[in-house]
């Protein structure tokens, strides 16, 4: 799954996704491209929940 995470700027940002993702699945995969504010999760959870993690930490996608 890729989201596009506009709020997205710096290497914080990066940490507290990829903590809020591995809290919801720890076995998921998180891989960040931050120049295009764009993350890429492998997991077997659901897109919505994968999108409610993200909001829940602040960095709803679009």
């Amino acid at each position: 799954m890729e989201f596009n995470i506009p709020a997205m700027s710096c290497g914080h940002c990066v940490r507290a996704i990829t903590e809020a993702l591995k809290q919801t699945d720890p076995e998921a995969g998180v891989s960040v491209d931050l120049p295009n504010k764009q993350v890429t999760v492998q997991t077997t959870l659901q897109r919505g929940a994968v999108e409610a993690a993200l909001k829940e930490a602040g960095y709803p996608p679009q």
